[in-house]
């Protein structure tokens, strides 16, 4: 098989799909390429599984087209073998020890019996499971499973790998394990396409970076340069507060700060970066808010994707 368009290992053309009246996908494209990290992202019910299942060939496109290895992974079986598909939902049998899984998991997916020793004690070394090939699965850590997850579908050697959020449910040691995973799978030029809702994992990993929203693609490029574009020279002020009360959330605001929920404290992006540290804890200590902690950082993947996921702002 051969690449298709410009090298890539996929190609996604104007793919549109409805369901009924709901447009799912309004017109997107993108491409992957060999030895490439491309993370998908998107908030919930921006198209991300519909395209997903478009690429496996589980489902046709309304319009549009979608090429495997240069062939449409929805009429053409010999595209879909060259695909290896990491599903959320852990794939695996958990009553059956890490090697059986494997060697169950090569057959189906058409290694030759003469192949197969070979073909698992790769997946293993790849993902670093050798020393629990005699484990049940059922008795593995969350990190070990998602491990042997990603073994189980590099088997047969995909040209394209298709990960949808494989660090779900796993502490930071195991998200680090499976970073080590993805990248060398990409030295060995496996084209990979990752679908997460991790943002910390896909500015670390990714070579580029696609937003969809409402079914269509926003913002596609590589993270850092993403990231200067849209803030510049400005940086995050994180400001933790002690209990703020009415009066002191009336001051923070004030200063421009906002709450960010998930991470309990007050921010903003700010050019003067640490030279505002010093004078923003002075004025707020004026106002009677009590100031644990002021911290300055570049803003993250996170800050871009909280601006593409916002009601009403299209980029």
């Amino acid at each position: 098989m051969t690449p298709g368009p410009a090298g890539s290992i996929l190609s996604v053309q104007d793919v549109r799909h409805a369901f009924g009246a709901r447009q799912a996908l309004r017109g997107v494209s993108l491409e992957v390429r060999p030895g490439e990290i491309y993370a998908l992202l998107g908030p919930n019910g921006a198209g991300k599984t519909t395209l997903v299942r478009t690429v496996c060939g589980r489902l046709k496109p309304t319009s549009g087209e979608v090429s495997l290895a240069g062939r449409d992974p929805f009429s053409d079986g010999e595209a879909r073998a060259a695909l290896g598909l990491v599903p959320q939902a852990l794939a695996l049998y958990p009553q059956l020890t890490v090697a059986e899984n494997l060697q169950t998991f090569a057959r189906l997916s058409g290694v030759k019996r003469r192949d197969v020793p070979a073909a698992v004690a790769h997946a293993m070394a790849v993902t670093r499971t050798e020393e629990r090939t005699g484990s049940l699965v059922r008795l593995l850590s969350g990190g070990f499973q998602r491990r042997v997850n990603i073994a189980a579908a590099i088997l047969a050697h995909p040209r394209l790998l298709v990960l949808d959020e494989p660090t779900v449910g796993v502490d930071q040691p195991a998200r680090e394990a499976i970073a080590e995973v993805l990248r060398q799978l990409r030295g060995e030029g496996v084209g990979i396409l990752l679908v997460t809702h991790d943002l910390d994992q896909a500015q670390d990993l990714a070579d580029r970076v696609g937003f969809l929203k409402d079914g269509e693609k926003v913002l596609e490029g590589a993270p850092g340069a993403l990231i200067a574009q849209a803030f510049g020279e400005r940086m995050e002020v994180e400001v933790d507060v002690a209990d703020p009360t009415a009066v002191h959330v009336a001051a923070l605001a004030a200063e421009g700060l906002a709450i960010r929920a998930e991470a309990g404290a007050w921010t903003c992006l700010s050019p003067e970066g640490y030279a505002l540290a010093g004078p923003l804890a002075d004025r707020l200590a004026a106002k009677g808010v009590t100031v644990r902690e002021i911290r300055v950082r570049r803003p993250s993947l996170a800050h871009l994707f909280a601006r593409v996921a916002e009601p009403g702002l299209a980029a």
